[in-house]
Order: C-alpha cells, then sequence, then structure tokens
C-alpha cells in the first residue's frame, strides 16, 4: 500500500508537535512539507533529520503558505493538516475550502492522537485568545504551587525561533545566561521565560515535547504547562485552566482552537474585570455556562502598577505592547494603553508614520492595530528596527507594557516607565482553593 502524502499547515509550533507525536515514524504517511505563517524567518528551513525520524533521512522542507496550492498538485498530496492556533473559524474554514478546491482532504488533530502523558501531574493554562492573560495565570498558579510545597517546573508552548532546530529539541533555563548566551532568545521568548526565572522556577521549551517532557519531569513534583496563543495543551492535564477576556465577547466561542479550549477546561478564569464593561463580562460569564456547565469560574483582573505614575502626567507618549497580543491577537491596546489613560498622558502618538522595515510591514499585515507599537524582535534585524522606530517617534516618554524591560535587548534614547501586571482573583472560587482541593498542601511522594 502506498503511503498517504501529507503536508502540515503551520507556524514553528503545533505543526511539529504533531509530526513527532503522530506521523514521523508512522509508516502509513509521507509528509512531504511543512508551510509557516504567523511568524518570520521560518519558510526556506528545513524540519532536520535529527528530529523527523529514520523515515525522513533528508529532513522535511518547510514553505511559505502562500505556495501551498502549488505544493498539493506538485506532490500529489492526499491530505493537508491544518496545526497553527488563534485563527477565526471562518478562516479556518477558507483554508479548508482552499485546500479541497485544490483536491486534498483537509484535517485536523485532536487531543487523543497528539497528548502526550506525563508521570507527573500536570496543570495546563490555555486561554481563548491570545492576550487573554495566559501568562500572569501561569504565574498565579506557579506562585499557589509552590506556597503549598510542590517544585513546580513550567513547559512552555513552542517557539522555536532558532535556525538549528535539532539544537534547540530541548531547552532548558534556569538562569539569565541560559537566554542571553546558550540559546540566544528573541523579544518574545524572553517575555515568556524571565518572569519565571525571577521567581526561580526553571522553564522548558523546544521542538521535541515528549523529549522535553521526559526531562521535566525529572525534576518536578507539578508539571505547569504554559500555553501559547490559544493552542491546546500538548500534554494530558490532571487540571486545565483556560482565560477568556471579556475585552472581546464572543470570541471565546469563533475562534480555533479556542472554543476547544473552552469546551475542555476545568476552570475558566474571566479576566480582566475591573477594566471590562459589566456586559460584556456578562455576555462571557453566560457563554462559558452554555458552552462548558461543569467548568468552574474564577473571576480576575490583572490590576497595573507603574513605579513612577507622575511621570505619565500630562506627557506625549508611545506606548509599547505585547507583540502577539496586538498582532494575530487582534488587540488594538493593552496594558500600556490602560496606564496612559488612568496616569493622564497628555497623548498617545501614532508611532506608524515612524515605523520601518519590519515594524513597518507588521502594520501592514495586521492594519487593525490600534495607535501602539507591538514589541517585534525575532532577530538582530528585526530589534534593529524596532529600536529605530522607537526613537523616530516624537514623545517625551515611552510606555513598555511588556513583561521583560526592553532596555535589555534594545537602547532607548527616551524615558520610559515600566508597565506591569499580575493576576488577582476577585471573590470566589479563587484557583487556590481550586489547586488546594485537587492536589492538597503536601508533596507528592
Amino acid at each position: 500500500m502506498s503511503r498517504k502524502r501529507v503536508i502540515i499547515m503551520g507556524a514553528a509550533g503545533r505543526d511539529f508537535h504533531n509530526f513527532n507525536t503522530y506521523y514521523r515514524d508512522n509508516e502509513a504517511y509521507e509528509v512531504v512539507a511543512f508551510t509557516a505563517t504567523q511568524i518570520p524567518d521560518i519558510a526556506g528551513r528545513r524540519y532536520p533529520l535529527e528530529l523527523a525520524g529514520g523515515l525522513y533521512p533528508a529532513g522535511i522542507p518547510i514553505y511559505a503558505e502562500a505556495e501551498l496550492n502549488r505544493l498539493i498538485v506538485e506532490h500529489d498530496v492526499d491530505e493537508v493538516v491544518f496545526a497553527y492556533s488563534d485563527v477565526s473559524h471562518e478562516y479556518v474554514m477558507h483554508k479548508a475550502s482552499q485546500v479541497i478546491a485544490a483536491g486534498a482532504d483537509f484535517r485536523l488533530m485532536g487531543p487523543k492522537r497528539t497528548q502526550v502523558r506525563a508521570e507527573k501531574p500536570v496543570v495546563s493554562i490555555g486561554a481563548v485568545r491570545t492576550g487573554c492573560g495566559k501568562s500572569q495565570t501561569t504565574r498565579r498558579v506557579s506562585d499557589v504551587l509552590r506556597a503549598m510545597g510542590y517544585k513546580v517546573v513550567v513547559v512552555r508552548h513552542p517557539m522555536p525561533y532558532s535556525a538549528d532546530l535539532a539544537a534547540n529539541a530541548v531547552q532548558r533555563f534556569a538562569d539569565y545566561d541560559d537566554i542571553d548566551e546558550k540559546y540566544k532568545v528573541t523579544i518574545e521568548e524572553k517575555e515568556e521565560y524571565e518572569p519565571h526565572l525571577d521567581r526561580g522556577v526553571v522553564v522548558y521549551a523546544g521542538v521535541d515535547y515528549e523529549a522535553i517532557l521526559e526531562q521535566a519531569q525529572q525534576e518536578a513534583d507539578i508539571v505547569l504547562w504554559d500555553g501559547g496563543n490559544n493552542d491546546l495543551p500538548f500534554y494530558q492535564s490532571d487540571l486545565h485552566i483556560v482565560v477568556a477576556d471579556p475585552h472581546r465577547p464572543g470570541h471565546e466561542l469563533t475562534y480555533h482552537p479556542g472554543e476547544a479550549n473552552l469546551r475542555m477546561a476545568d476552570v475558566v478564569v474571566i479576566n480582566k474585570i475591573d477594566t471590562a464593561d459589566h456586559a460584556n463580562i456578562a455576555a462571557v460569564r453566560q457563554n462559558v455556562i452554555a458552552c462548558n456547565p461543569e467548568a468552574q469560574i474564577v473571576e480576575a483582573a490583572s490590576p497595573i502598577s507603574v513605579e513612577n505614575p507622575d511621570a505619565i502626567w500630562g506627557k506625549r507618549v508611545l506606548v509599547i505592547e505585547d507583540g502577539p497580543t496586538l498582532t494575530h491577537g487582534e488587540m488594538a491596546y493593552g496594558a500600556g494603553i490602560v496606564a496612559a489613560q488612568r496616569f493622564g498622558a497628555a497623548e498617545i502618538v501614532d508611532p506608524r508614520p515612524y515605523a520601518i522595515g519590519s515594524i513597518l510591514e507588521t502594520y501592514k499585515k495586521y492594519p487593525n492595530t490600534g495607535p501602539v507599537l507591538p514589541a517585534m524582535g525575532y532577530s538582530d534585524k528585526q530589534r534593529a528596527e524596532l529600536e529605530q522606530t522607537i526613537n523616530n517617534t516624537p514623545v517625551d516618554l515611552v510606555i513598555v507594557a511588556t513583561p521583560i524591560d526592553l532596555t535589555h535587548v534594545i537602547t532607548l534614547k527616551k524615558p520610559y516607565e515600566r508597565v506591569r501586571y499580575e493576576l488577582q482573583e476577585i471573590g470566589k472560587p479563587t484557583l487556590a482553593d481550586i489547586l488546594e482541593k485537587r492536589f492538597g498542601s503536601r508533596k507528592i511522594e
């Protein structure tokens, strides 16, 4: 019997995981290509033979998604697997129509085929969209579990932007030298890893999440899955916590795979209730109850803090927000805009007229981004263009609302204030209540 010919559509994350867990050693299939989108500089590489396995001695080429139709025809492809996240249901079906019209089957893969079972308990944090507040929710869960006496190790959803995927199949971050010297990560990666290291928590990431789990669970009482975008967890969860955003009511039912996350959730955190409209909070709560009536609901805020709020008063400011939240997360603002308005900025200056290079291209690709600057930094060149865009913008002050101090990776020639935010539960139950009931305040032998 001939092998079924497959293309996996992805963004250097879920696509590689689906391949590793289901297709890598599966003689019924031949994966002829990956396609890539969302993340720059992935297309043109190869998934290396060291990760691809014995069926793929030459590795697997990675193409831009724009070449999908040509690839289906040229390789006589039988099946195309959609394997990236934080896209609308309508978007997914447009891709399905494109694939079907080109002659192939269209496939979405679920947890049964792709989730890995750990030997240690797993608490997973996901979301219905990018920018809901997964990061601060993960930090809060980490704090609670460690206060209960458990050793926690975080496994972060993949961001394999390095050119050498094989060398970064398993990454372990225990200190800042690992971030800056050993792996030389991007701004987006630093934003996710550094807050955990600040707490003394080891972080794992990479490409091969079965190998990552094998190593991570050896030094943990509980593995904490820190999700990316609104993807499903790569590991089977003992407790699955999903964050929803009342600033985007209805998105919990209209994005993939966010709705699947919502339906799978044991706990749903409705975040940002301190800044969202009450009607929108009620709408999200109603949707959660209708979709997953068994889930426990936790209401929470993500209060912001600025070291010197008086510095913002009366100033013309440039606001820098988390990159993915503004781009495929489709938010036009974030914590930085909230801080600028709350602390009396005279004007929020639009950086778009001053953007250059890939930063300008980002605005063109995501035209609904508001008058804020996404902290894009996937390469040295892009970081330089981000720095130049900031320094081009005529303002009195820069408000930096990224989870890291940007001055560690770029040089700001203007005064700046950092915005910080942590999760704060409002009312009962709290995450501590739920985790205490599930695991108890003692270490697992």
